[in-house]
């Protein structure tokens, strides 16, 4: 049994909810590649010890790829990515010609120059359906031409099936070299939740965490006027569910294989306040919990339920929209960043951007960090490694990067500041 960690490169990397995911695992990903100069610096924070590229996937090669990072001429085991998936979304428009579905072939142009042993592309169910079919035909084909192997028979995965308190799908396509075996689909290990419609009560089954499992010990941000100019507080954390106990590394963990980060236990991050008139608290205060709100038709979570799928809102270049965010289940506020990255499956050492707008973004673009783990493992089982736990700490030091503007982050990573507007114009 191999005991090595396995090399991995994320080509859409975001804030990096897949890079953690497969660190998790065990795999080292020496390489991710993002366009946004602002979720390059949310990554490179993140992930100190390996290389954040802020490049336009279509516009950088393999051999740079290499060049760039550790990796140099190391042979790859995974390569994985999202490619921006609203030209496949079932909310809104979905266009085959929408530009971002060209970002898919990027994608299938890299695996092909970088020849990986395996490789993850995730994306919207919306993907799979109608004439978008004839586009995985496409991809399928493209893979089988270059001497690999793909599952046709893929599947749509539910994050909370996974131990995520969300209700997420996603598509994932898993492929490998010819001469190797196809990876699994991950066998869920929790359930989603069943109604019991009669009685207007809901039961759960063992390992699905609940709404408030993931947010009951979160003080309430608005006992603190501090974070109303600011994402951060030292506070008391209340009573921790199991959930949360594995996100804050309060208890051991067997199977996660990832580099621990040090941080004050105390410290209370991505948390600035939501400034809400009267009329819009009393609005919420009577939508029930489950409900939607008529006007704002913003949902209110149930505490004995799992959350809605957390969406990430609109770039600048797409008119600069800020997700529906739900509303908290007790307080007649929206939730806050962190609620969200607790939702989402992120530890509490993970940071954001300093902004509820890039930070909601960051959170609901990102796969939840425990789905890309269970795929991870997967592939960890066929490659026939046994993961290892590393020794080193890491101290997460850069905070200024956490504020950065557009035009701060693009001069930080020496990229024009139009980057984004130029991909998808």
């Amino acid at each position: 049994m191999n005991h090595k960690r396995p090399i991995a490169i994320d080509l859409f990397a975001g804030a990096g909810g897949m890079t953690l995911g497969f660190e998790q695992a065990g795999f080292d990903v020496l390489a991710s590649i993002e366009i946004d100069p602002i979720h390059c610096a949310i990554h490179e924070y993140n992930f100190p010890f390996w290389t954040t590229i802020c490049r336009d996937i279509q516009e950088i090669t393999g051999s740079e790829i290499k060049q760039l990072s550790k990796i140099g001429n190391r042979s790859i085991d995974v390569i994985f990515g999202g490619p921006p998936c609203q030209g496949f979304s079932l909310i809104g428009k979905r266009l085959l010609e929408d530009e971002r579905n060209l970002l898919i072939y990027h994608f299938i142009r890299l695996v092909l120059e970088l020849n990986p042993k395996y490789f993850v592309l995730e994306n919207v169910p919306g993907m799979a359906i109608g004439k978008y079919q004839q586009l995985l035909e496409n991809i399928f084909d493209k893979f089988i031409q270059n001497n690999y192997i793909i599952e046709t028979n893929y599947q749509i995965l539910n994050a909370a099936n996974y131990g995520v308190p969300q209700n997420r799908k996603r598509l994932f396509l898993l492929g490998c070299q010819k001469r190797l075996t196809l990876p699994n689909y991950p066998q869920a290990i929790s359930n989603n939740f069943t109604h019991k419609l009669a009685t207007k009560t809901r039961s759960i089954l063992p390992n699905c965490p609940t709404v408030w499992d993931a947010i009951k010990d979160l003080p309430e941000v608005n006992n603190y006027p501090e974070l109303e100019k600011r994402d951060w507080t030292i506070v008391n954390y209340g009573t921790q569910s199991n959930y949360v106990k594995k996100l804050r590394f309060l208890v051991d963990l067997d199977d996660d294989f990832s580099y621990q980060r040090s941080y004050e236990k105390n410290l209370l991050t991505s948390s600035l306040r939501t400034k809400h008139t009267l009329i819009s608290k009393e609005r919420f205060n009577k939508t029930l919990p489950g409900k939607t709100e008529p006007i704002s038709r913003l949902l209110r979570l149930d505490c004995d339920s799992i959350c809605n799928t957390l969406r990430a809102g609109t770039p600048s270049s797409r008119g600069g929209h800020t997700s529906p965010r739900p509303i908290h289940p007790i307080t007649p506020r929206c939730i806050t960043v962190r609620e969200a990255a607790r939702l989402h499956s992120y530890p509490d050492w993970f940071r954001f951007h300093v902004t509820k707008w890039h930070g909601f973004r960051q959170v609901g673009n990102s796969v939840p960090p425990l789905l890309a783990k269970a795929i991870a493992t997967e592939i960890i089982k066929c490659l026939g490694i046994k993961s290892i736990k590393p020794m080193a700490q890491y101290s997460l030091m850069k905070q200024e990067i956490l504020s950065f503007n557009m035009s701060q982050a693009a001069q930080y990573y020496g990229v024009n500041s139009s980057l984004i507007n130029k991909r998808i114009r």
